[in-house]
Parts: structure tokens; sequence; C-alpha cells
């Protein structure tokens, strides 16, 4: 397989890199240009960082260490990287977690000052990584671009959470990453396709279109799941290749059993969910669970200690039991092959939803009585970790549709 570019960001604490980061594959993604944004660093951010309610986002972001153990596989993962790569490294990265460096193609350097400046550009030269944008982070300032070639210089503005990047400097960041990451989408496409393991593929984006489903095709809407659930196949093994929601993901896998779901991760390519058991997890298992029980249904709180799992520990998982005539809401930052496989192992559940915290509650992914539907969006008491959500008298409540 061809060697995708890895191009990543870096610069100190609070630069606004996450933003820009952000920004960069909203804008790529508009253009159709594929990648992925690898966050290198455990402190349990991404997308929904930029998308959620800034109180929701204080309360549940995570702050870690990067331990030797995360750094491996993250090396590991960019080495064996399936697309185009932003990475992520964090704002404070020690000498041995500079090992990040070592597999990245290309550097964006984020710096507000001289000081931070001068520390990064002697990080990314001692690594021998191509610096491709030179940038300076700023307040209150009109953004530019000094200089375009061979280094882009120049400055971007205000990068404050919750926020898009824009001006003069961003924009042609962004198309020099569109030219860097220039490869066919159909050469991509095929190129992963002709590995999938099953028959029946399911390409998102073209589902999108083929059932009619307006807005972003890499965005999907709760209130969609229904025509999904209607329109494939149940029972079967199915293949699914694309951007697409925790939840839909869950919901599919479902839909699929007893018939396998094979998944592309661009991590590790094709990949099954995680064959969870049910049984006590042991003290140091690399998947935690915490169970709060509610009026009418369990919310787990699911938990990585180390903010990393490999594939291949997911083998030997045990999750609690819980109620099955109960509802069940399913929470926690993990990869999509982790939670359909949580899905799969709480499928008897009276119902099944998965939180989400863009939309700021969880959608209802299985229902054996149609009571609450498929696509629902519940709020739930404990999915909220403010505890602002809750429903005097009310197990759950419905919210409208996001936006």
């Amino acid at each position: 397989m061809t060697l995708f570019p890895a191009v990543l960001i870096g610069g100190p604490p609070h630069a606004g890199k996450s933003v820009l980061a952000y920004s960069l594959t909203q804008a790529l993604r508009r253009q159709g240009v594929e990648h992925y944004v690898l966050r290198a660093y455990p402190d349990g951010e991404g997308d929904w960082s930029n998308e959620a309610e800034p109180a929701t986002v204080r309360a549940i972001r995570i702050k870690g260490q990067g331990t030797p153990e995360w750094i491996a596989r993250i090396c590991r993962d960019i080495r064996h990287r399936h697309l185009p790569l932003i990475v992520d490294v964090g704002g404070r990265p020690t000498p041995w977690q500079e090992a990040v460096f070592d597999h990245c193609t290309h550097a964006i350097l984020l710096t507000p000052d001289e000081a931070s400046h001068r520390q990064w550009r002697e990080m990314i030269m001692r690594h021998g990584v191509i610096i491709l944008a030179d940038l300076r982070s700023a307040l209150g300032e009109p953004g530019r671009v000094d200089e375009e070639q061979p280094i882009l210089r120049g400055t971007i503005s205000d990068l404050h959470r919750g926020t898009l990047a824009c001006g003069p400097a961003f924009e042609a960041l962004v198309q020099r990453l569109a030219q860097l990451f220039d490869y066919p989408p159909a050469q991509l496409r095929q190129e992963h396709l002709e590995n999938a393991p099953v028959e029946t593929v399911v390409e998102l984006d073209r589902l999108k279109r083929t059932l009619h489903i307006g807005g972003d095709p890499t965005t999907w809407e709760p209130a969609s799941l229904p025509q999904v659930i209607d329109y494939l196949p149940a029972g079967v093994p199915l293949g699914l290749y694309g951007r697409g929601p925790n939840w839909l993901y869950a919901a599919l896998a479902l839909l699929a059993y007893p018939g396998e779901l094979y998944q592309f991760d661009v991590r590790l390519g094709w990949v099954t969910p995680a064959p969870v058991k049910l049984g006590q997890p042991a003290s140091d298992a690399p998947l935690q669970v915490t169970v709060r029980p509610a009026a009418e249904y369990t919310y787990l709180e699911c938990t990585l200690p180390r903010h990393y799992i490999d594939y291949l520990e997911a083998a030997d998982l045990s999750v609690p039991p819980v109620p099955w005539e109960r509802g069940l809401v399913l929470s926690g930052k993990l990869p999509h092959w982790l939670l359909s496989g949580l899905a799969l192992a709480y499928r008897r559940v009276h119902w099944l939803a998965v939180y989400q915290p863009q939309i700021g509650g969880a959608v209802v992914i299985h229902s054996s009585s149609g009571s609450p539907a498929w696509g629902e969006v519940l709020t739930c008491p404990h999915s909220s970790p403010l505890g602002e959500l809750t429903v005097p008298g009310e197990a759950y409540t419905t919210l409208p549709p996001s936006s």
C-alpha cells in the first residue's frame, strides 16, 4: 500500500491546535479530500469537543498522560495508515513521546510567541520532518499570509473552541493539504473495498444519496435511522465503509446479527466488533464500566484507564450483566469496533441507546417494543455529567432532531 502523508500539528498548549485540526478536517471534507485526524495524545478530545456545548466539553474532557504503551501503539497506527493523516501531537511532548514525530512526513507549526516557536521548530528539525507551514496563532489580529513558498508563513487569528478557523493563511493551508492529500477518491475506495472480507459492502456516503437523505455527506441525523434499517438486509454479513457516527455503526452491527459486521477502521483496516462477554471485568482490565441505575433504564459509563485499547486486547473483555427488561444507555469515548461489540453484548435489553455529546442525548438504536422508537434522541439524567438534563418524574424525554 502507498505510504500516505502524515502531517503533524505542533505547538504549545492553548495555541489552538485542536481547533485548527477540526477546522482543517471540516474544510477538507467539504472538498471531498479523504483523510483522517488522529489525536496522538490522550486528552479525550475529538470532533465532539468542537461541536458539543462548552460546559459539556469541560465536564467530560479527559486529561491524561501519553504512556510508553500509548505512544508505541500510536506510532504503529501511523506506520500502518490507510489514509492521509493529520496528527495532533499534544502541547508538551517529552523526549520519549517525540517518537511520534519519526513516523510523520510533514509538520504544521502553530505557535503564539518566539520562545514557543523556537522550541517547537527545534523539536521538528531534530526528527527531520518537512515543515509544510509555519504559522503564528494570535488573538484579535487580522489573519494574513506573509510567504507562500517554500514554507507557508502567516498568522491565523482567534482559534477559539467552538468556532472554525478562517482567513487567508487558513485557506492557503487547506489548499496546501488538499494538494498533498491528492489521491483520487476512487483509487482509495477501490483499494479499500477490494480488501473487504464480505460480499455486501455498504458505502455510507452512497447510502445517503440512495435514500435521498440530505445534508453533509458525512453527517447523519438520528431521525434517518429507521429509513436505513428498513432499506438494508437484516441478519446477513455486512461491510460498512465511510464516516458515520458511533450510534450508526452500533445499530448496523445489531441489524447484521447473527451475521458479522465488518467495518473499515483507518488504523486497522477491516475489523469486526469486539467479542465482548458478560461478566465482571477485572480491576486492571483495559475497559472499565460504571453502572448507574435509573428508574426505568441503566446507564453504563465506559472508560479506558490507559486512554487506548488495542484491538487484540478486546478478545478477553468482560462487561457486567444488566436487567434485560429495562432500557440501557451506553456512554464513553470508544472506538467504533468496541462500541459495536458492546451493543451486541447487550442486544437483549428492552431498548438500547448510545450517548453522543454533540447532540446532548442518547440515540435509540434498538427497541423491542417500539417505545422509545429507533432513532429517537433521549435526554437521560445520567448522560449529562453536569446533572442538567434531569426531567422530574420521568425516566427519559424525547428531544427534537438536532440541527
